[in-house]
């Protein structure tokens, strides 16, 4: 584990914030100059702490209207089928999040999709490659807060 001070903390807030800033912009921000934040950035992708930079888009705005939470329990928990079920899920675009659960569901997907006919699809898709014991989808009717900002 890397050890993170305020100046990193600093420049994690910023970079969360708007990546595509310039480095002087995010320096200055920091209250810092341009070699010395290029090297902790370096320092913390090195480490693990910063992944893959990417360029959040407009769901809406590119025809994917709808967001499903599909919540799936499954009497299945061996080896076998949770490689074919992970191996679907990490085939299909559309799950933009997946999360194995403690209680009484087992999986929740975020799924997005251009309406519920395109949802259907991608369902009738996911339960003729694995057994699945129950499936409930829930439309998100809008989305009030999404991030993916740590509280730093």
């Amino acid at each position: 584990m890397v050890r993170i001070d305020e100046i990193d903390r600093k420049i994690l807030v910023e970079l969360q914030t708007d990546a595509s800033r310039s480095l002087d912009e995010i320096a200055k921000a920091v209250g810092s100059s341009k070699t010395p934040v290029w090297n902790r950035i370096r320092k913390l992708r090195d480490a693990g702490v910063i992944g893959a930079q990417t360029v959040k888009l407009d769901a809406e705005a590119l025809g994917f209207e709808a967001c499903f939470f599909v919540l799936i329990r499954t009497s299945e928990h061996d080896a076998g089928w949770q490689q074919a079920f992970l191996k679907a899920l990490q085939e299909r675009p559309e799950v933009q999040e997946a999360h194995r659960l403690a209680g009484d569901i087992d999986y929740i997907l975020k799924v997005r999709v251009r309406n519920a006919r395109a949802y259907d699809a991608f369902y009738q898709a996911l339960i003729s490659e694995v057994r699945v014991h129950n499936v409930t989808a829930l439309l998100s009717m809008e989305e009030i807060k999404s991030t993916t900002a740590l509280p730093l």
